[in-house]
């Protein structure tokens, strides 16, 4: 085999020690909660703390069991929420918790499956979730500025807090109580605007922290992004690194409560990806330098159901590159990196929390934290912090290669079990497969009237914002009016310039639509300029103005407006004809949503046209259709690509909005993803010149297991429904790669009923989901191949019988293991270099 100097796996009976005291990953659900500068106290023995951001509303119920078992299954041992305040507080005093809002329910699952929670109060969370969680109706509320010293907003703060505080206590969920939540959080990520508040600001943090202990739950409080949390709460660090952050005392763990292992999308951009190889070196560090609580924001995203996407422009999809996709399904490799990751974490635990730490520079990006405890215990963390080349770095006598940008974790300060930069676990190419609608019942539509349906809400000679009319009721506000153009009039090259606070608009001249356009996620404000199309005498201009989700952050957010702010004609004798100081009239929100049109069961008097086939092209029209359930158990989207812009609905269900706007054709993308180096949200870009967002996630739990099910979609600018279709995400290539000097240890087996620390040859995985089998290898090559999962090449090293070392191994079984040893693939290819087996194969 190579020549190159590798990790020789000679494994000491420390490891068997290690494990021994492994229970203490396991979650004990008793006792007060207390912290040091080292660690949190869980019934009274130090915890490290793996957390997982699970937010409830942006999944259903029939999903919360599978997705905490996904990620307890991953490795974590904690569930991190926000607490979403205007799904719950609807109006003063008006609380709702159910369906996807039953927190009770949530956190009974993660209490059940053995798991820790951190619960985020808030309750201001921004989160990309509409208005940052505040209830609109709160702004106005009279004397009321958000998140400073304002005596409405706290009086509102405080009661919202307290009545979700004492809920959990009811339920005795919190670990003083014999529960499992073991940190709640009081506002966020507030240090970073504070001074923007002035003298407001810091008062009103104070005085939070000071609320939220009194609440006495028994548990600490953290503040994260707050530089000067007080004494008795936990400041903590949101970041895609925290290895360098310190907390404000030396009395405080080091806490990470948001590591992002993606990034969010807004509607007409490209979409960001995290390397799994980054983010396992942002958490190995973060360890490595004495952090004791991770939580990674988010473990699973979700999805935006109905209007509840912030920003604006925020997508409907939060899927957010996570460990778990936004349909439930583990992300591979980097659920699968992870899991091995924390795996090997927990192994170091006892020397992590317990042992003494010594910190060994071998150069200005090379060093090793290692940490000894009286038992004998030795953990050591060697990173390699150069961006481009790998070093050899010598240990304890011993030799190690470390990858550029990379973690080796040696639980017994001899033997690599883990590298951040080496890649284990399968990977899996995801398919979104057509299924035409089932229709049962043909097609209907509803048309909107353009401009005022029924009778005005109010008229003013004025332009009123948007958003302080409808408060959030609705997406929609129509602006009306009316003027007369002289018949002696040039009608040839005249133009409408629209200003506006955003987020978009339609303009109608005489019923026609003439003109759309829309901000975007950096700037939600723009200007619409477009000829316009007049005739001599009387002319009806109607204005749809429409939000694409509110402000969710930022100081002062509440305060930002939308909608048209001057109106103005050009290309008349005269000069400009201004109608922002007109007569308008305004009507809040479509007729559609006035009487529940999207309900099943919504009123009765609804005038539904049938036809033969559904118009195309076609503004401002509701479509219904009743479609069959889709067969199997995959999860479900609706393919929306032939659709303009709008919101959909399956059996009164709200969806979300849907709108396939497609990014700039060079907006930073990439052929290749370097998970070397820093992360920044534009780094690793895929999808440019495409849609963001084609497919929008329907559950299985909102269809009828039999029968017909309703499809409501309204469409505001024109489409072609009869091209939607439903799409089956399903995995149907898998793909393995490892080379000779991967770790080789097996840490799923490390556990104290199975214990297994042979050394020997690395290993490829493979396994197909959902108990299906491998019917074919595709490709396998062992030698030097390069590439990725499903654009693997041969290189100039080959062993060309490797389809049938594989296929000997692995067809017509659900998974298999290959070993890169010489028994299997001989021990004179290709001299003096480390071999590689990559393997791509096809599921049933």
């Amino acid at each position: 085999m190579a020549n190159r100097s590798k990790p020789i796996f000679t494994y000491s009976l420390f490891f068997l020690f290690l494990l021994l005291i492994s229970h203490l990953s396991s979650v004990t659900l008793a006792g007060n909660v207390t912290y040091d500068g080292r660690s949190l106290f869980v019934s009274a023995q130090r915890r490290l703390v793996i957390s997982a951001s699970i937010h409830y509303p942006r999944s259903v119920p029939d999903m919360w069991p599978g997705l905490v078992a996904a990620a307890k299954e991953g490795g974590v041992n904690a569930i991190e929420t926000y607490v979403f305040w205007n799904g719950h507080e609807l109006s003063p005093g008006n609380y709702y918790f159910e369906d996807r809002f039953d927190l009770v329910k949530f956190a009974s699952i993660v209490r059940d499956a053995g798991l820790y929670m951190i619960l985020r109060i808030g309750p201001f969370i921004a989160a990309e979730w509409n208005f940052g969680g505040v209830p609109v109706w709160l702004h106005y509320v009279n004397g009321t500025t958000f998140r400073t010293n304002s005596e409405p907003f706290k009086s509102h703060m405080k009661s919202f807090t307290t009545y979700i505080v004492n809920m959990m206590k009811r339920e005795k969920f919190f670990a003083s109580q014999g529960g499992h939540i073991i940190l709640a959080q009081i506002e966020n990520e507030y240090g970073d605007i504070e001074r923007i508040y002035g003298e407001g600001g810091k008062p009103y943090a104070m005085w939070a922290a000071s609320m939220a202990l009194d609440q006495d739950i028994g548990v600490p409080w953290i503040m994260c992004q707050q530089y000067d949390a007080p004494d008795h709460v936990i400041n903590t660090c949101n970041s895609f690194y925290c290895d360098q952050f310190t907390p404000n005392s030396p009395n405080k763990p080091k806490i990470w409560t948001e590591n992002w292992p993606g990034w969010f999308q807004t509607f007409g951009t490209s979409n960001p990806h995290r390397p799994a190889e980054d983010i396992a070196f942002s958490v190995a560090r973060f360890f490595q330098k004495g952090g004791t609580v991770q939580n990674y924001y988010v473990y699973h995203g979700g999805t935006n159901f109905g209007r509840t996407a912030g920003g604006p422009f925020i997508t409907t999809s939060y899927d957010y590159d996570a460990p778990i996709d936004e349909y439930g399904l583990k992300r591979l490799p980097k659920w699968g990196h992870l899991k091995e990751l924390h795996n090997a974490i927990k192994l170091c635990e006892k020397p992590l929390l317990f042992g003494n730490s010594k910190l060994i520079k071998f150069g200005d990006l090379q060093e090793a934290n290692v940490y000894t405890d009286s038992s004998g215990g030795c953990v050591a963390f060697i990173a390699n912090i150069d961006e481009k080349k790998e070093k050899i770095i010598i240990f304890q006598n011993k030799s190690y290669i470390i990858p550029p940008w990379s973690v080796s974790i040696l639980p017994d300060c001899k033997n690599v079990i883990f590298n951040s930069a080496k890649i284990k676990s399968q990977t899996e190419i995801v398919e979104m497969v057509p299924e035409n609608l089932q229709i049962s019942e043909s097609w209907s539509i509803f048309q909107e009237k353009v401009g005022i349906w029924g009778k005005p809400d109010f008229v003013k000679n004025e332009l009123v914002d948007h958003i302080n009319t409808t408060k959030d009721t609705t997406d929609y506000l129509w602006y009306t009016t009316s003027f007369s153009i002289n018949s002696g009039e040039n009608l040839s090259n005249l133009s409408l310039l629209i200003e506006s606070k955003g987020h978009g608009v339609q303009v109608f001249v005489n019923g026609q639509l003439q003109a759309v356009n829309y901000g975007n996620g950096s700037d939600s404000k723009f200007n619409l300029k477009t000829p316009i199309t007049l005739k001599a005498g009387k002319n009806e201009l109607a204005l749809l103005s429409m939000t694409v989700g509110l402000q969710n952050g930022g100081p002062f957010y509440e305060w930002v407006g939308a909608g048209p702010t001057s109106v103005k004609i050009f290309g008349l004798k005269n000069g400009p004809l201004d109608l922002s100081s007109y007569s308008w009239a305004y009507k809040i929100g479509l007729e559609g949503e006035s009487i529940s049109i999207f309900k099943p069961y919504g009123n009765g008097d609804i005038n539904w046209k049938p036809v033969t086939k559904p118009p195309s092209n076609q503004p401002l029209t509701w479509y219904k259709v009743m479609v069959e359930t889709p067969s199997g158990n995959d999860q479900i989207a609706l393919d929306m690509q032939s659709m303009g812009k709008g919101q959909a609905w399956l059996n009164g269900y709200a969806i979300g909005r849907f709108w396939p706007r497609p990014s700039p054709p060079n907006d930073k993308c990439t052929n290749t993803c370097d998970y070397r180096g820093k992360f920044f949200p534009d780094k690793c870009r895929t999808g440019c010149g495409q849609p963001t967002q084609k497919w929008y996630h329907v559950p299985r739990s909102w269809f009828h297991p039999t029968g017909q099910n309703m499809l409501v979609i309204f469409e505001e600018k024109g489409g072609d429904p009869a091209k939607i279709t439903f799409v089956k995400r399903q995995v149907k290539t898998v793909c393995a790669f490892a080379s000779e000097d991967y770790p080789s240890v097996d840490l799923d087996s490390m556990d104290s009923n199975n214990v297994n620390f042979k050394g020997g040859s690395a290993k490829v995985h493979l396994s197909c989901p959902n108990g299906r089998i491998i019917k074919s290898v595709k490709f396998a090559s062992f030698g030097n191949p390069s590439g990725s999962c499903g654009v693997f090449m041969h290189g100039t090293c080959r062993y060309t019988n490797s389809v049938s070392v594989v296929e000997k191994a692995c067809l017509n079984v659900n998974n298999c293991e290959v070993p890169l040893s010489e028994e299997k693939f001989g021990n004179d290819l290709c001299g003096g270099i480390v071999k590689s087996l990559a393997v791509e194969a096809i599921c049933s």
